[in-house]
């Protein structure tokens, strides 16, 4: 995914590898306190039990188990000091278990932790851009309508994130150009982490977040890739559920002739 493109809209993750979301992203969260007593007792009551095998000596093969009943997906996360920050690597799907981390730097400590998200997708919208790639003059625009915005409306009833009832509504999708899709739509959450836009390109499987969005958003501007002209949307408030074991791993040197 073109992150220098996309970074028009400002999101707080669209990165290189969002089309996973492979590939590292922004970080998420502040540094946190560690201490051995607060990482055991995670260990024990977590719904993720995460593990790490250096299966080369700069690539890195996660793998975890455990339930997240009523969860949306799970993050995978790391950081090369043991409190933070911490950076997502993807957004996972309840039946994925693995996640390889290729081409580390070597000789570093690499901590990794997996959590679920939680909260209700709105009914998906279908979207039909005219054919033409991203164009000079496209890339000239000012894209005013792209950056996260806050629209606020009376009246609205919030719930918490996890409730069917702060399920977003009216979804609208507006065809900026060829290669452009405003999104606005109803908030009705409170309490949430952010906004995931989710995309289902046409004849292709499941929905996968495109960018993740501030709390309270409800408009943003998309600026699509190839496979994404014809394709599906959605939004999903969320937040996170408890997070797995820390699972640590360092990495060798780098092997002759890679890299």
């Amino acid at each position: 995914m073109s992150g220098s493109v996309r970074a028009l809209a400002a999101a707080v993750l669209v990165a290189a590898g969002l089309s996973g979301i492979g590939g590292c992203a922004a970080s998420t969260d502040a540094p946190e306190a560690s201490n051995a007593a607060k990482a055991s007792r995670g260990a024990r009551t977590a719904g993720t039990v995460l593990s790490v095998t250096r299966v080369s000596p700069v690539d890195a093969e996660l793998s975890w188990h455990g339930k997240a009943p009523g969860a949306a997906g799970r993050i995978v996360e790391f950081a090369t000091e043991p409190g933070g920050p911490w950076t997502i690597l993807t957004y996972a799907p309840l039946t994925q278990t693995t996640y390889r981390h290729p081409d580390l730097i070597p000789k570093t400590h690499f901590s990794y932790r997996v959590r679920p998200y939680y909260g209700p997708a709105s009914r998906a919208v279908d979207v039909t851009l005219p054919k033409g790639s991203f164009t000079k003059a496209e890339q000239r625009q000012e894209h005013r309508w792209a950056p996260p915005r806050a629209i606020r409306r009376a009246g609205v009833r919030t719930s918490p994130v996890r409730r069917a009832s702060a399920t977003p509504t009216d979804l609208r999708a507006t065809v900026m150009h060829a290669n452009g899709i405003r999104f606005t739509w109803t908030d009705h959450a409170e309490g949430e982490r952010g906004y995931l836009l989710e995309d289902r390109p046409r004849g292709g499987g499941s929905f996968r977040p495109v960018a993740v969005l501030d709390p309270d958003i409800n408009s943003f501007g998309l600026i699509t890739l190839p496979n994404e002209k014809r394709a599906s949307y959605r939004v999903r408030p969320f937040t996170y559920g408890e997070r797995s074991n820390i699972a640590r791993m360092t990495t060798g040197e780098r092997p002759a002739g890679r890299g």
